[in-house]
């Protein structure tokens, strides 16, 4: 008599544990997206992932250190304190200035008017005339968009104090939640929020530190560019400074971030000389290379990803949320694929 070896059922519970974790996942960020509370629940995860990884560093550092929490919260609520406050004053100060941003809109309207004498007639009749046809076009969309503008003016407000809220409750959550992990608490349903939520910590504190690592990178290597070469070649380009701060914040961002940035510095070296915008154009197509081989090296190996597969992601979260699905969808997919990587779905 021959017995008959079956199958073990638990695949078939680990596929359906997946689908629903996915689901799950979905789920939460796309609530998130459709009530606009993106920039609360990422200050949650930033001022809660931060506290926690520095608290643990500490008590490496001093094992008898006592209340490491509140050492630690203390110290990233001063960090994001001053760089709001830098930012700000930055505003501000560029807005009374003309080495600002007010500058950089008038030098790309320069650009504009030297495009205009060098393409052909069919293509130069598309774009303004002059500086003053530039700022009569803007002054026009303002006064038809005005309702529109105060509309985007209150979603400002309204997204600075969904920040200041996230801050706090990260911050009391940093205080509060134990720090024991999920498989040590009792009862199911804490057990399976906290797993959740550990999940989430994980993912976003992977994405957030690796792209500030590549930014940094980026930065650093763009600012040897405009504040170190093209200084020594006597060719300075203007707004160097404006042009590595807007680097750092648009290199936040996967992928996007870089082409936002590089564009805008190639059209400024094009308004001073070809040459300078040649160098500028090898100088950064280097680094993006090298920034390619980085961004696989540290994202892809977190979350064991693609570029191509994290551009398509954003590309679908921008066409249904607009920026705040661009912005989300690097946390989304690496959630995602953590979670077919834990259920064996991926090897």
């Amino acid at each position: 008599m021959t017995s008959t070896n079956f199958p073990p059922a638990a695949p078939e519970f680990s596929t359906t544990r997946a689908i629903v974790v996915v689901l799950w996942v979905c789920a939460f960020w796309f609530s998130v997206l459709a009530l606009h509370l993106t920039p609360a629940v990422f200050a949650i995860l930033i001022t809660y992932g931060s506290t926690s990884r520095l608290a643990r560093h500490l008590k490496t550092w001093r094992p008898s250190l006592r209340h490491t929490e509140g050492i630690a919260l203390l110290f990233v609520l001063s960090v994001l304190g001053l760089g709001f406050g830098t930012a700000l004053e930055y505003v501000v100060e560029s807005s009374k200035s003309t080495a600002g941003l007010p500058a950089l809109l008038e030098r790309l309207s320069q650009v504009l008017d030297q495009l205009r004498l060098a393409l052909p007639a069919a293509l130069s009749a598309h774009l303004p005339a002059s500086i003053d046809a530039v700022r009569a076009t803007a002054t026009t969309w303002l006064q038809n968009h005005a309702g529109q503008l105060q509309t985007w003016g209150g979603h400002t407000i309204r997204g600075v104090g969904y920040v200041l809220a996230g801050a706090v409750v990260g911050g009391l959550l940093s205080i509060q939640l134990p720090a024991t992990k999920s498989e040590h608490t009792d009862k199911p349903l804490p057990r399976l929020i906290r797993q959740r939520f550990d999940e989430l910590i994980e993912s976003f504190t992977h994405i957030v530190f690796a792209q500030f690592k590549i930014s940094t990178v980026n930065t650093l290597a763009t600012a040897i560019l405009l504040l170190g070469v093209l200084p020594a070649l006597g060719t300075p380009i203007p707004l160097a400074g404006t042009l590595v701060g807007i680097t750092f914040v648009a290199g936040l961002i996967p992928i996007v971030g870089n082409l936002v940035s590089n564009s805008i510095i190639v059209a400024i070296a094009i308004s001073q000389s070809l040459t300078m915008a040649t160098l500028a154009l090898v100088w950064l197509v280097l680094i993006h290379k090298v920034e390619y081989f980085l961004n696989a090296h540290i994202i892809g190996s977190r979350i064991r990803s693609k570029a191509w597969e994290l551009l398509l992601i954003m590309l679908v979260m921008e066409a249904l949320f607009g920026l705040a699905g661009l912005v989300t969808a690097p946390v989304l997919y690496a959630q995602i694929k953590n979670t077919l990587y834990a259920q064996g779905w991926l090897d």
